[in-house]
């Protein structure tokens, strides 16, 4: 878990996408994290996490529905939700903490 705290201690907002690809509301947010890279560029970061294949990691962030969306700044949490959210409520949530 030493790799996650180098993932989310950036000084740019960092939004974590917890999914499995079975899930449908996360399979829907695919094409909506896509508009929010792209309208953001290199402003924030976006990552998606398998919940399959990082079991440990759900678990420890009590990860429970799917989508689970967090977003992280300097290593502290600052946003979390979980369900589908459209690109420009995600975009506004990020550009709070650009």
């Amino acid at each position: 878990m030493s790799k996650f705290g180098e993932l989310i201690d950036l000084n740019i907002p960092v939004l974590l996408d917890f999914y499995t690809e079975w899930n449908e509301a996360s399979n829907a947010m695919h094409p909506v994290l896509r508009d929010v890279a792209a309208a953001l560029g290199d402003k924030a970061k976006i990552i998606k996490i398998d919940v399959d294949k990082n079991a440990q990691l759900a678990e420890a962030l009590r990860v429970k529905g799917l989508p689970t969306l967090m977003i992280y700044k300097g290593g502290e949490m600052k946003w979390r939700q979980n369900g589908e959210q459209d690109a420009n409520t995600l975009i506004g949530l990020l550009q709070e903490y650009i």
